[in-house]
């Protein structure tokens, strides 16, 4: 009998690797270190001197020229991490065996590194290309501290990027992180030769930017209270109401964050939305709203739901003096070249029912109501340029007509990029969901919530920026990629680092490395080194592409257990006593033949590193009945997500999988045998959801009951009634709690369907463990 597929465990943090190259107490070198392997993007050029080798002491100088700024600062980053990650002590002056060389005629970001017999020399035309000699540096180096220093072959590394903008978007409208989390995101982006952060720092959900001419933007709209019942209920003893969520920065952080981004060779690009994703603004400022529609009034706080308001700015001559007075601010705070306006997502209800709106739009010769976002755009085009800027924004501005110098952030996959290419404007490609680091890298039961969809490490990787329809002549219009990280479901910040790490290195190498010189399978191995150094850094990485996956088969009395993993990398090592798998452990090469007894644990190991944490998979038959959330499958795949219980504000949530436009999940193969009773656990959620138009399409089954119940059918949705489990005993709960009821005696393999009843669209139930209970 089929006991069915499934992933157990919880989500790890990568924390053991292993070790570099080092010098031994005696002076001895180790092998020679295999430089290849610990690259990170990999080097245009690099070619092996036929002997010679460098050992670099445990303290060292780094010289650099009297009066070099930039280089100075870039010795005093890599001395910083040459600290951290193997305990080397470097100091900057004129003199030493690390050498920063200003070189004319090399490119922007182009660097030449040389290691000889008499030290290492890193050779630049720029601050940067400085900066990425010495993060290769640094990658030579290692990650196990080496008190008597680092063995070096000799070696010469020629290296430069293939595109110019490599880049990493931030949300923070939706939870507001604070600049000791932003400084350690730049680091690590500047020791992957990421080139580019884009600071989301405005949506319906929150306002994160000081700006002094309108001080009610954070007043008011950098606070918000969290939807659900545990934040309602977690009441500030000051005021007496629920307790606000939120924060900002002020404009004296934005310059100090701004500047260790400069120094790190990082030009941040702002993000203020306009037209839509404008609750914030127009809660601060009322004025701003669209308010002549009978019954539609503007909103008074930050929205506390996800999705696309219909919230809009009006298009009246005041709008653009505001908007105008926020950007002067903005563009003193951010000396880079480039200001994105958003423009995604602006549903054009509110312009289409407005009077006033459609006799503007009559005014100023427009034809419809995407024009009329043209003309936005237009005007806060020429207002930038006016300053020195370049407007960016999402693909939509391509809409209403594009002015002639704006660029296009490409995320509504690749077409919009195409399109502005192959008509002479800049592009980004940042592509949903390949390069959303909001979906899920995998789609075991033990991720984190998020967007299922799994976008995996291989697929970061393996996307091209430049698409394969684009005319030879437009390709140069293609800027580079950018991978985006948007929070709404990212509560702490373990999550949001979990989500970039480890693909923040497939993105990485992919906007640097020319196409052709890309290997996945190379990349792999020079990862594991990568993992070393993030845990010498203290930086959380997912394991889960790498972490043991089950399947399981029951016979009689046996069970077959397939142990896979997503990235068919490592060596999964599996023991039977509940022991932690070691090396010496036996290795999984085929289906493994197991008694119906005890726990398997299994973990992944490349070589000696252990690269995923262990996972446990039952193997008696109360394990083999039970299924996890994540494990179910849905009915429909119109909109899945992963969230997470209405638990405590603080502390671990239970993360729980649903369609919110059709809550209902399906049990294959349930091995029915025996099975008299059924218990599932489950979870209320507030539906704190704007879908516009959308909310029309979900779909909800009206209660039978007071409060509800979840109905249970087979073979599958259309099938007979088998249990029903009311819902009342649990209804106003906050986490999971476990319902239970007998079950109609079924054959011995079913499919079985879960479907809740309820009043209307809120409450949203949502199931975290089935369990089928035999007598």
């Amino acid at each position: 009998m089929k006991a069915g597929k499934w992933i157990g465990g919880a989500v790890a943090v990568l924390m053991l690797w292993g070790c570099g190259d080092r010098v031994d107490e005696a002076g001895k070198g180790a092998d020679p270190l295999d430089v290849p392997v610990s690259l990170l993007p990999t080097p245009g050029l690099l070619q092996f001197a036929d002997e010679g080798l460098f050992v670099l002491p445990p303290k060292a100088g780094i010289a650099v020229a009297a009066g070099d700024e930039g280089a100075a600062k870039a010795a005093a980053f890599v001395a910083t991490y040459a600290e951290k990650l193997v305990g080397i002590t470097l100091t900057t002056g004129t003199e030493g065996a690390v050498r920063f060389v200003r070189r004319d005629g090399l490119g922007t970001e182009a660097y030449r590194l040389n290691v000889s017999g008499d030290g290492v020399t890193i050779e630049a035309s720029t601050d940067a290309g400085l900066l990425y000699g010495g993060v290769s540096f640094l990658e030579l180096l290692g990650h196990v501290p080496a008190p008597a220093g680092v063995q070096l072959k000799a070696l010469t590394i020629e290296d430069s990027p293939r595109f110019g903008w490599r880049g990493l978007m931030l949300d923070e409208a939706r939870h507001f992180r604070g600049k000791d989390f932003v400084k350690k995101l730049l680091d690590q982006m500047a020791l992957l030769k990421l080139n580019t952060f884009h600071w989301h720092l405005v949506d319906d959900q929150g306002w994160r930017i000081e700006i002094k001419g309108y001080p009610k933007l954070t007043e008011v709209g950098a606070w918000r209270v969290p939807a659900g019942r545990a934040a309602a209920e977690d009441i500030d003893p000051a005021t007496g109401k629920p307790r606000l969520y939120g924060g900002f920065y002020t404009q004296d952080e934005i310059r100090e964050i701004v500047a260790y981004a400069a120094e790190r060779a990082i030009t941040i690009v702002p993000e203020i939305e306009v037209p839509g994703h404008a609750t914030t603004p127009i809660a601060a400022y009322p004025e701003l709203a669209v308010n002549d529609i009978p019954g539609v009034t503007a909103p008074t706080h930050a929205g506390s739901e996800w999705g696309v308001y219909t919230t809009l700015f009006n298009p009246y001559e005041p709008t653009f003096t505001f908007l105008e007075g926020v950007l002067t601010e903005i563009v003193d705070l951010f000396p880079g070249r480039y200001v994105h306006i958003g423009g995604d997502e602006a549903v054009k209800d509110q312009w289409k029912a407005s009077p006033g709106v459609q006799a503007f739009i009559k005014e100023k010769g427009l034809t419809d109501e995407e024009a009329l976002q043209g003309y936005f755009v237009e005007r806060l085009d020429k207002w930038l340029s006016s300053h020195g800027r370049i407007l960016i924004g999402w693909d939509e501005i391509l809409e209403g007509g594009l002015s002639e110098n704006a660029t296009v952030m490409s995320w509504r996959g690749t077409e919009g990029g195409l399109e502005a290419a192959s008509h002479g404007h800049d592009v980004v490609m940042s592509p949903s969901p390949t390069l959303y680091f909001d979906f899920l890298a995998t789609e075991r039961a033990d991720e984190q919530p998020g967007r299922p969809i799994a976008q995996s490490l291989k697929t970061v990787y393996e996307f091209e920026p430049v698409p394969a329809e684009l005319a030879a002549d437009k390709r140069h219009h293609i800027l580079g990629a950018q991978a985006n990280v948007w929070s709404e479901h990212m509560r702490t910040d373990d999550r949001v680092e979990t989500a970039i790490f480890p693909r923040i290195a497939a993105l990485a190498e992919m906007a640097w490395t020319e196409e052709g010189k890309r290997d996945f399978a190379a990349f792999l191995p020079r990862l594991v080194d990568q993992l070393g150094r993030w845990q010498a850094m203290g930086v959380r990485v997912s394991d889960t592409g790498f972490a043991p996956a089950f399947a399981a088969d029951r016979s009689g009395d046996r069970v077959s257990v397939t142990v896979t993993n997503q990235l068919g990398y490592g060596d999964i090592r599996y023991t039977l006593d509940g022991s932690a798998p070691t090396l010496a452990s036996p290795k999984v090469t085929a289906p493994l033949d197991l008694p119906l007894e005890g726990v398997l644990r299994a973990a992944t190991f490349a070589g000696s590193v252990q690269i995923a944490a262990p996972r446990d998979f039952g193997l008696d038959i109360a394990s083999l009945r039970t299924r996890m959330g994540g494990d179910l499958k849905h009915c429909d795949n119109a909109l899945r997500l992963r969230l997470e219980d209405d638990g405590p504000l603080g502390g671990v949530r239970v993360p729980l999988n649903i369609d919110i436009m059709k809550p209902c999940w399906l049990y294959e193969d349930a091995d029915m045998e025996g099975v008299t009773r059924i218990r599932v656990s489950v979870s209320e959620l507030p539906f704190n959801f704007e879908l516009a138009s959308g909310i029309a399409a979900v779909e909800v089954m009206p209660e039978e009951t007071p409060g509800g119940e979840l109905i249970v059918t087979a073979p599958g949705c259309g099938g007979d009634r088998i249990a029903t489990l009311p819902l009342a005993p649990i209804t106003g709960e906050t986490g999971v709690a476990a319902i239970e009821a007998d079950i109609a005696p079924q054959g011995e393999m079913e499919t079985l369907c879960f479907r809740f009843t309820r009043p209307g669209f809120d409450p949203l139930w949502a199931i975290h463990k089935v369990e089928l209970i035999a007598n």
